[in-house]
């Protein structure tokens, strides 16, 4: 039976002192990332996760989700994802150990803690979006949108096309035809043995891939569907591992494909803080402008004065339903490159001037030129500090849900690594 006085939970007090002489609060320096962490996850309305725990009579109490939450952040903010090295970081990582306050919870604890609290991240990054807010580092005059691909835990090996899958069909059905023949010639003793009509001396039972192979076929002809198409292509992939994840091409060698998500986030210009994040399966990015904006303003209740994203999202209707909305788009219909190497047309547009022509002479003017520029130093290098600073290079959880919460926790760390810069002065 629950206690009546409600859940409790191991004390821990980060100035207690320990066996060693000096008090484990000395042992971080003041500025120190690890105590932004703190104050971060202080400052957050955490009745929603504190809600979820329940003592029974009599049970040993919980780690703290408080302690526990201050080194899965702390984790994420330096790189640190994986559930056994932050228990061994609440041992060796001096920061860790301080916000873990001595104590070391088991691997699979916080493994269990991330899993249950997936469904908290949308409301904790708001929380922290709120905080940098609230320290001046959301402004939303210039916010730049961008999307970069990251690997998901599966393996492009995993993935089957649907011809692929057919066939592989067709097989197990030829093959379960011939076990049956098979197991009818043997003898009673292997009937007794086996069971009747069941021979796996011949061949294993194919069942449960066959079934694993319908479930693949029947979600690529869904697909297929919901895209307006009578069939998918022969060449449309399924992955085993994570069937929400999608071959895209990788950002950073655009021959190359991964076996992953297209992350979405769009940054404020100044201050490089994430105010939107969101996880999609299409390799494209043309059809998640409006979207996008729709999600920042849902974040903030209010829309950027200036919204800078690349060629890849320009949409003649994206575009226009943004701005109008009152957010000027700066996108143009062609790559920078190109955009930057030529100039603006000189003189009246023409009477019939097309939207696409529009665009590309808005994007080419002086002022268009002044304000696109923002765009390369803002959200790129903040996707640089989330995978090369940090190594997130792949996400750690399956299915889209999942990895959608995950790029919140990502990218909630990020900002909280914004607001350590800021209090460094």
């Amino acid at each position: 039976m629950p206690s009546s006085k409600g859940p409790s939970f191991r004390k821990f007090d980060p100035s207690q002192t320990v066996l060693l002489p000096p008090n484990l609060d000395e042992w971080l320096p003041e500025d120190h990332l690890a105590r932004i962490v703190a104050d971060v996850v202080d400052h957050l309305d955490l009745e929603p996760l504190l809600a979820t725990y329940r003592n029974a009579e009599g049970g040993f109490p919980a780690f703290d989700p408080r302690l526990q939450l201050r080194v899965l952040l702390y984790g994420y903010s330096i790189g640190v994802v994986s559930s056994r090295r932050l228990e061994k970081a609440t041992f060796e990582d001096v920061a860790t150990r301080w916000l873990a306050t001595d104590q070391h919870p088991h691997f699979t604890t916080l493994a269990r803690f991330r899993q249950r609290n997936l469904p908290l991240m949308d409301g904790l990054f708001h929380q922290v979006l709120l905080q940098c807010r609230e320290a001046g580092l959301v402004k939303l005059g210039r916010v730049a949108l961008d999307g970069t691909k990251i690997k998901a835990n599966a393996s492009r090996h995993k993935s089957k096309s649907y011809a692929r899958i057919r066939e592989e069909e067709d097989e197990l059905r030829r093959l379960s035809k011939e076990i049956l023949r098979e197991a009818e010639k043997t003898d009673e003793e292997e009937d007794q043995l086996y069971g009747k009509d069941k021979n796996p001396l011949l061949h294993p039972a194919p069942s449960d891939w066959k079934e694993r192979l319908k479930k693949a076929r029947k979600a690529l002809e869904e697909r297929a569907k919901e895209k307006g198409e009578e069939a998918p292509e022969t060449t449309a992939q399924y992955n085993f591992t994570d069937p929400d994840s999608r071959i895209v091409q990788d950002s950073g060698n655009k021959k190359a494909f991964i076996q992953g998500y297209n992350a979405q986030a769009a940054v404020d210009a100044e201050s490089q803080v994430i105010v939107m994040a969101a996880v999609t399966q299409e390799n494209g990015d043309g059809r998640h402008l409006a979207p996008m904006v729709e999600e920042l303003e849902r974040e903030l209740g209010e829309l950027p004065a200036k919204l800078l994203a690349d060629a890849g999202y320009f949409s003649e209707a994206q575009i226009r339903s943004v701005e109008a909305r009152g957010t000027s788009v700066y996108c143009p219909p062609d790559s920078w490159r190109v955009t930057d190497g030529n100039p603006c047309p000189r003189g009246r547009p023409p009477k019939e001037e097309s939207y696409t022509h529009r665009f590309r002479r808005k994007v080419r003017s002086r002022r268009g030129r002044s304000e696109y520029r923002w765009r390369k130093v803002s959200v790129e290098p903040v996707f640089g500090q989330i995978k090369q600073g940090r190594g997130l290079r792949q996400f750690l959880l399956r299915g889209k849900e999942r990895v959608g919460a995950e790029w919140k926790l990502i990218c909630l760390t990020h900002n909280v690594r914004k607001l350590h810069v800021a209090s460094l002065g």
